[in-house]
């Protein structure tokens, strides 16, 4: 995976290549173990998915964290990227909308004996003001445009990666904050996510918002 999946995709950070080859991926994904390093999103419970590694490795390269970073995840599926993030010396905060998911997540990062990470029941969309400013927010699901309470809630010379566009297809968007009141944007590229759902994203209930992924 990491040689024919990632190094030759243009993923360079040493730092996250070692971690995408040292968390079993394997046991994050019910029912498809032998498809678990396949370059593909694959199925999980609530009718969720993991995301590919390839899009797994890019997201976390591109929030260009330092060890210590403190990092709110909006998503946390099954768990995966979280371990990714952990793995990366962050401490991470991740915010979940389903409940049997959470308790899912918190199941495999206790057997793997991953600390740092602590996930919550909520409306991620929001993000986390209470633990703000973070230096690196990572959403892993599509929000119609970019959430601006997140990025209200970057430390300054943080990072927040996001897709945001269309339920078909999104921008992969990187933005960075410069200054009290200074942000850049830019697009890493095309994608596809599940929608965020929440306050700051799709209402509940409409065609093809199934939630989180991570």
């Amino acid at each position: 995976m990491v040689s024919d999946q990632l190094e030759r995709r243009g993923i360079r950070d040493p730092r996250v290549l070692r971690c995408m080859a040292s968390v079993p991926r394997e046991l994050f994904v019910p029912g498809a173990a032998a498809f678990a390093y396949d370059d593909r999103a694959l199925p999980i419970e609530a009718g969720q998915t993991i995301s590919q590694p390839y899009i797994v490795a890019r997201m976390t390269e591109l929030l260009a964290l330092d060890r210590g970073a403190r990092v709110l995840e909006i998503g946390t599926g099954s768990g995966y990227q979280a371990a990714i993030l952990a793995c990366m010396g962050a401490t991470v905060v991740s915010i979940e909308r389903h409940a049997e998911l959470a308790a899912r997540a918190r199941e495999r990062l206790g057997q793997l004996g991953v600390s740092g990470v602590e996930v919550r029941v909520g409306d991620g969309s929001r993000g986390d003001v209470v633990g703000a400013p973070w230096d690196g927010i990572i959403v892993t699901a599509a929000a119609p445009s970019l959430p601006e309470a997140l990025r209200e809630q970057l430390a300054v010379g943080g990072r927040l990666v996001v897709p945001v566009g269309p339920r078909a297809q999104q921008d992969l968007v990187v933005v960075e904050r410069r200054g009290e009141d200074e942000w850049t944007e830019r697009s890493d590229g095309p994608v596809v996510f599940v929608p965020l759902v929440g306050e700051g994203g799709w209402q509940e209930g409409g065609s093809g918002a199934p939630g989180f992924g991570g």
